[in-house]
């Protein structure tokens, strides 16, 4: 039971890290904070699969491991690895148009933000 426990703490501290991380304006942060992520998600996920050691199909008088907790984490790790190859396309091509990794705000959004402070200002 430590050792889950153990594991749920490293999760959630992987989770933590990987949300500040997304909330950065750097897209290099952003894709860290996003690998954190779904590390942790399939850390959970192999959590809450059970206990290992288990086989897959039942012998004799044996548990059965749950192998759809591994076929969920090899897909996800698939998902994460072309989300990766993704945003770091992103990032090359905002490197080599803006020559800085930071996103910045967009000016349409600011006066937007301005109008609507202007029309409702208890909004």
């Amino acid at each position: 039971m430590s050792a889950n426990l153990t594991l749920l703490i490293l999760i959630g501290i992987l989770v933590a890290c990987g949300v500040y991380l997304i909330l950065e304006r750097a897209v290099s942060k952003m894709l860290l904070g996003m690998i954190l992520f779904g590390n942790a998600v399939n850390l959970l996920i192999l959590t809450v699969g059970g206990r290992d050691g288990r086989p897959p199909i039942r012998g004799e008088g044996e548990e059965v491991a749950d192998p759809l907790a591994q076929a969920m984490v090899l897909t996800a790790i698939v998902i994460t690895m072309g989300l990766a190859a993704f945003v770091l396309a992103l990032a090359y091509r905002s490197y080599i148009l803006t020559t800085t990794d930071t996103v910045q705000n967009d000016p349409e959004d600011a006066e937007v933000a301005a109008r609507r402070e202007a029309e409702d200002p208890a909004h």
